[in-house]
């Protein structure tokens, strides 16, 4: 399974932010959509990701408020990405070794959307679930041999 069947499945709805515009704005766009993470974009470019871990790492750091603090300065300018053929085994290698919940998806410089660790699990989860379901179907459907026509068994 690639990152390209959770994309079909999850659509390609974005939000994304502007790396100078406030973090007050963010966050109330975060809530507002119940979302954890929001990509940010600069002149059509991948320049950031803006997730919950960051913000609560800056509201400590700044006393327990937002106060005037823009995105560029708390997002996480590197991110982990990945591409639409990126097998989904390596994409939770990856997450893992990052302690990462969210990965933007590149194709070329073109973003294609963002999984989380959540739609990871639960692809995974979906086709294990698939196959468990195609392996009774088949053991259900076992051909029942007739014992009349085997060979008596050697004593």
């Amino acid at each position: 399974m690639k990152v390209v069947d959770i994309l079909r499945v999850k659509g390609g709805t974005l939000f994304t932010v502007a790396p100078d515009q406030p973090l007050k704005d963010s966050l109330e766009l975060m809530a507002e959509r119940d979302i954890g993470s929001l990509v940010v974009m600069e002149h059509g470019d991948l320049v950031g990701m803006l997730t919950f871990r960051e913000v609560i790492q800056a509201v400590v750091k700044n006393g327990g408020a937002v106060g005037t603090t823009i995105v560029r300065t708390v997002m996480d300018d590197a991110p982990l990405t990945c591409t639409p053929e990126t097998e989904i085994d390596e994409v939770r290698r990856m997450m893992l070794g990052r302690h990462a919940r969210y990965m933007p998806v590149l194709n070329g410089r073109t973003l294609m959307g963002v999984i989380s660790f959540y739609d990871v699990a639960k692809a995974v989860v979906d086709s294990q679930d698939f196959e468990n379901r195609m392996l009774k179907a088949y053991i259900r459907d076992w051909p029942v041999e007739d014992v009349a026509s085997q060979p008596p068994a050697a004593n």
